[in-house]
């Protein structure tokens, strides 16, 4: 999933409402769409790409889901979200690479 520290995550909603997306630890919430994938990104803050990990050591996401939620925790030192087909949904106000580099 990582390639040169920078890591993407599919998030899904295959159902028939609206799904909340909490990104962790910014607690930055969202919803997607019925029928709709976002892609999250993430860039290492670590000079040789490797990640934190949340409950395993050097993964970049954890996905925790519940009924009508997902919270996404991101071990990068900032996130990009966008659509498939490369639609900003939230550009990072952080000192990240380019949003570009999401699709």
């Amino acid at each position: 999933m990582a390639t040169g520290g920078t890591a993407r995550l599919l998030l899904s909603n295959g159902g028939e409402a609206a799904l909340e997306l909490t990104v962790e630890p910014w607690a930055e919430t969202h919803q997607i769409p019925p029928k709709r994938t976002w892609v999250a990104v993430t860039h290492s803050p670590a000079a040789d790409g490797s990640w934190s990990g949340t409950l395993r050591g050097d993964e970049p996401f954890q996905v925790e889901h519940r009924p009508g939620s997902l919270t996404a925790w991101v071990n990068g030192n900032c996130f990009h979200l966008s659509d498939v087909e490369g639609t900003t949904i939230d550009s990072a106000d952080w000192d990240c690479p380019a949003q570009g580099s999401a699709s």
